[in-house]
Formats: C-alpha cells, sequence, structure tokens
C-alpha cells in the first residue's frame, strides 16, 4: 500500500504546544474534522477508533489540512446493521496475564462480537458496551476529543486499576453518569448543544453534520477568530525559529 506522506499527528502537536489548544485552534479543527467524518460516513464506513493519535496534518501546501489514518477497526454500516451483542457482559470482562496500573489513555476495550476494539479514552458508551456503532458514536468520540483539547484532559483522566478491564468499566461509568453541563462545564454551550444533538437522534439517524459545522461555525464568528489557518502550533513554530 501507497500513502501520502504525511507530518504530526494532533496528539503530537498537542504536547508540542504544552497540552492545551486555544478555543480558536480547537474550532478550525472541529470545522475539518467534521467534514472528514462527514465524507467517511457518506461512504457507509464507521471509523469507530477516533482519536487524536489518528489524525495527521499534511505537509508542504498541505500542511493545514487534516488527514484521517488507521482504518483498520472500521467497518462498513451496511454490514453491521444485523449484527447484535448475546451478552453484553462478554464485551466488558477480559482476562489479563499481569494485571497492574493502566492508564486510561493506554486501555483497549477487550474485543467481543462485534469486534469493537477503541480506545477507552475517547471511546463512545456503545463501544464500552460492545454493541453496534453507528455514524453517531465517531462524532461522540470526536466531542471527547475536542474537549481533551481545549482543556488538557477529561473527567475520566487518571483512574486507577488492577487490570484494564476494571479501567475501562470506571470509564464508562463516568461517561454514563455525567451529564453534558457537566462534561462542558465552563466551555461555550456550543459544547454541550453538540452532545445534547447527538443523544437526541434516534438509532441509527444519519447526523445532520452542516447543523453541527455551522453551531460551531457561528461561536468561531462570534469570537472575533480570522479563519486565517493560523494555529497554536503555527505560532509556536515561529517563534521557535525566530528567538
Amino acid at each position: 500500500m501507497i500513502f501520502d506522506l504525511l507530518g504530526p499527528s494532533l496528539e503530537d502537536l498537542f504536547n508540542f504546544c504544552s497540552r492545551k489548544f486555544s478555543l480558536k485552534t480547537v474550532l478550525m479543527l472541529a470545522d475539518q474534522l467534521i467534514d472528514r467524518l462527514s465524507y467517511i460516513h457518506s461512504k457507509d464506513v464507521i471509523h469507530r477508533d477516533v482519536k487524536p493519535h489518528n489524525f495527521l496534518m499534511g505537509v508542504g501546501k498541505l500542511g493545514n489540512q487534516i488527514y484521517v489514518t488507521d482504518l483498520g477497526l472500521s467497518t462498513e454500516s451496511r454490514d453491521v446493521q444485523a449484527e447484535e451483542v448475546d451478552d453484553l457482559a462478554d464485551a466488558q470482562h477480559g482476562d489479563f496475564d499481569d494485571p497492574s496500573d493502566v492508564p486510561v489513555e493506554d486501555v483497549d476495550i477487550p474485543a467481543r462480537k462485534p469486534n469493537l476494539i477503541g480506545t477507552a479514552y475517547y471511546a463512545s458508551i456503545k463501544g464500552h458496551l460492545g454493541v453496534v456503532q453507528h455514524f453517531c458514536d465517531d462524532l461522540e468520540s470526536l466531542g471527547y476529543m475536542l474537549i481533551y483539547f481545549i482543556r488538557g484532559s477529561l473527567p475520566w483522566k487518571g483512574l486507577k486499576a488492577t487490570s484494564k478491564n476494571e479501567v475501562a468499566e470506571m470509564v464508562l461509568e463516568r461517561k454514563r453518569t455525567i451529564s453534558t453541563r457537566e462534561l462542558c462545564q465552563e466551555l461555550p454551550q456550543e459544547f454541550a448543544s453538540y452532545f445534547d444533538y447527538l443523544r437526541s437522534l434516534p438509532p441509527n439517524a444519519k447526523p445532520d453534520y452542516s447543523f453541527l459545522r455551522k453551531s460551531f461555525r457561528d461561536l468561531f464568528t462570534r469570537e472575533g477568530f480570522e479563519y486565517d489557518n493560523v494555529y497554536d502550533w503555527t505560532i509556536l513554530k515561529y517563534l521557535i525559529a525566530n528567538r
């Protein structure tokens, strides 16, 4: 397989920027990321592992363009419509030979039927439960990612347990019990509205991507930002080069 040479991942750039992005950078990222997922979903594909490591920036003239990578866990929507999980508990429990304290960010959900293996830190609630995922699940993971970028962490960071499975269960419980208002506390209303919209949709419904992009774009305009593709790392690299 031949793949374009790409630049750093969003996680790399997040670390480069001292693990905090400005609201302007997050909103410009959100605009592109929703568009990328919209395109993938238009092909009846669900990514199922949306996280900062799987989005890379381009290089050269395409340095401001985001690329989606690692489709190894993706599946076609039409192939999963009829899938059901016989025992949800099976999707939440797995055996590990060497239990130890495991950072939440490194935890993968144990594979069961259907074959859902996502990173616990960003996985949707359905991803945790082992039930069939749909388009909204990718967007739910994206929402967690945006909050992570603007805050530097998520409410379930730092949980300690004796196994990967136990950590995943603790993260799931936090995601199921936290309200959108608490999750998006002190952030602009548009972030809570993003999650409220996704949760209001009926099962298997296709989201209105234009509506979600417009919501964030309206916030961008209201804040007086200029859509100039000048991200936080752009400014930081310039400052470092001109010391």
